[in-house]
């Protein structure tokens, strides 16, 4: 299967979400976080860098739970438009405070070398957040 290039629009909400998880994510290290959402650490770390700007739902789900995020915060603090976001890693400019979310679903997401990074359920989702009507 062929992946159509993100768009500059998905790049930029990648690099919101990934300082969202760094700010909700606070002096708790990454290794913890990680273990604790039953994700790589490498996961994390390409997640909050920017690097994987369409993770998996369930990815974040088990992340956004961990942090104690809800995903309709999560999708409202990356869905607005550009609001100043540095890019990843910058480590500049003001951030705002973590807001509301739900996070629409990406399948197979990849990074920029075409590596798939975190697909499939993890165990620590809570199944009923994750269930679609129908």
């Amino acid at each position: 299967m062929v992946r159509l290039p993100l768009t500059p629009a998905e790049v930029e909400r990648g690099q919101r979400l990934g300082a969202l998880l760094r700010r909700a994510r606070g002096e708790r290290s990454m290794l913890e976080t990680a273990l604790d959402a039953r994700v790589s650490p490498e996961t994390l770390r390409k997640i909050e860098s920017g690097r994987v700007a369409t993770p998996a739902f369930p990815t974040i789900a088990a992340i956004a739970d961990v942090l104690g995020l809800s995903l309709d915060a999560v999708w409202a603090e990356i869905s607005q438009p550009e609001r100043h976001v540095e890019p990843a890693g910058s480590g500049r400019g003001t951030r705002e405070p973590v807001g509301p979310a739900s996070l629409e679903s990406a399948a197979e997401p990849e990074t920029p070398t075409g590596e798939h990074v975190g697909t499939g359920p993890t165990p620590h989702a809570h199944p009923a957040r994750l269930t679609t009507p129908g």
